[in-house]
C-alpha cells in the first residue's frame, strides 16, 4: 500500500523559517493580488516593528512605510498563501524587539517639519503677494498708456 505525502500548506513553511526576520530589518514584501480573475504581484517595502509568536503556525510580522506622508502599516501571517515571496533588504541590530516607538517618532519628526515650514512660510507669501501685486498693476499701466494715445 503506498501512501501519499499530504500537504497541508501551499507555502514552504521551511523556507519561511529560515528566513529568520526580525524586529530591524527592512523587507519587501510580495503578495498575490487577485483582481477581475487576474492574480498580480504588489510589493509592501518597510521596516519589520514586530514579530510575533516566533515560528510556530500562527506567527505574524508587523512591517510599516511610510506611502505620501503617512506612515501605513501591515501585519503579514508569516505562512500565509498570499504572500508570494519575503526578500530581506537590509538587517539593523536594534536594542528592542518591539520597535513601536518608531511611530512616534516618525510623528515628532514630521511635526518638527512642519514648524520649520511654518515659520519660513510667512516671508515667502509676503514675497509672492507682493510679486502678485506688481503683476496685478503692470496691466493697468499698460491699459492706461493705450487709453492715452
Amino acid at each position: 500500500m503506498q501512501k501519499s505525502a499530504i500537504k497541508i500548506s501551499p507555502v514552504d513553511m521551511k523556507e519561511r523559517q529560515a528566513l529568520g526576520i526580525a524586529a530591524g530589518d527592512t523587507v519587501r514584501v510580495w503578495q498575490k493580488i487577485v483582481e477581475k480573475g487576474k492574480t498580480r504581484k504588489q510589493a509592501f517595502e518597510g521596516l519589520v516593528l514586530a514579530v510575533k509568536h516566533g515560528t510556530e503556525a500562527g506567527a505574524t510580522f508587523t512591517v510599516r512605510k511610510v506611502a505620501s506622508g503617512v506612515g501605513v502599516e501591515k501585519i503579514f501571517p508569516l505562512y500565509s498563501p498570499v504572500i508570494d515571496s519575503v526578500e530581506i533588504l537590509k538587517r539593523a541590530r536594534v536594542r528592542r524587539a518591539k520597535l513601536y516607538f518608531i511611530r512616534t517618532k516618525a510623528a515628532r519628526d514630521v511635526k518638527r517639519q512642519m514648524r520649520r515650514a511654518r515659520a519660513f512660510s510667512p516671508s515667502a507669501t509676503a514675497s509672492e503677494e507682493a510679486a502678485e501685486a506688481v503683476e496685478a498693476s503692470a496691466p493697468e499701466a499698460v491699459v492706461e498708456t493705450a487709453a492715452q494715445e
